[in-house]
């Protein structure tokens, strides 16, 4: 049995006070290598700290925390980073490119951190461009990209280091409908290539991509419903 690409056991957060603030209750959540998971709350519900929790930016105040199988709680700082940088590949709302950068050059700067031999860099950085349909763009300012352009790159950045989960925060919510539909597709394609991936996101149009979507609401994580209809769902 293939062990959980992330297992929550009990995790939860409270921020000190007075009075002390429970941003997320104790949960328990698996998900497995392969899955395509969702998480849908309106605003304030607990998306960013459950986001925050899962990519080891904030560490729970209670349960153990599993990733891959190693307990991040036992970590130090520089090892929950490190494991970070290896095992996440991260696409935010705002795609967190550098402007005076190149494709090519954004991508090959996500490896200098984790440990990639500079002679492997550049092949891998054109390997994940060539993977999200940007091999004719490698030299390209993101100033010279369209919106789903520049998420793609974005995308190919979370991608060189081979992670294991690709967490996704509103990764459609800056673009128009068609260029969102693009970028879902991709998405799709990853997924059923074998990525794990984690979609944060307040749209039940993208929600509704995962073949499971979770809800989070004043704190409390509740499993929502499992999608089994796709027909482009990897058996």
């Amino acid at each position: 049995m293939t062990r959980p690409v992330i297992e929550f056991r009990g995790v939860g957060l409270t921020y000190p006070g007075p009075p002390p603030v429970t941003a997320l209750h104790p949960c328990e959540l698996s998900i497995a290598q392969g899955e395509y998971v969702t998480v849908v709350g309106p605003s304030g519900s607990g998306k960013s700290t459950f986001l925050n929790i899962a990519g080891l930016l904030d560490v729970p105040t209670a349960g153990t925390y599993l990733l891959d199988g190693i307990d991040t709680g036992a970590l130090s700082d520089a090892d929950r980073a490190g494991l970070r940088g290896r095992r996440i590949g991260f696409v935010f709302q705002s795609f967190h490119l550098l402007p005076h950068r190149s494709a090519m050059e954004n991508v090959l700067l996500a490896m200098v951190y984790n440990g990639v031999a500079r002679s492997d860099r550049r092949p891998r950085a054109r390997e994940a461009l060539l993977r999200v349909g940007l091999g004719h763009r490698l030299d390209a300012l993101p100033t010279r990209l369209s919106g789903g352009e520049r998420q793609r790159v974005a995308i190919a950045r979370a991608l060189v280091s081979r992670p294991s989960l690709l967490l996704c925060d509103e990764p459609t919510g800056n673009l128009d409908t068609a260029t969102a539909s693009s970028v879902l597709e991709l998405l799709d394609q990853l997924h059923r290539d074998g990525m794990t991936i984690l979609v944060i996101t307040h749209d039940p149009e993208v929600a509704a991509r995962g073949q499971r979507t979770i809800a989070i609401r004043d704190g409390v994580l509740t499993e929502q419903g499992v999608f089994t209809e796709r027909a482009d769902t990897p058996a």
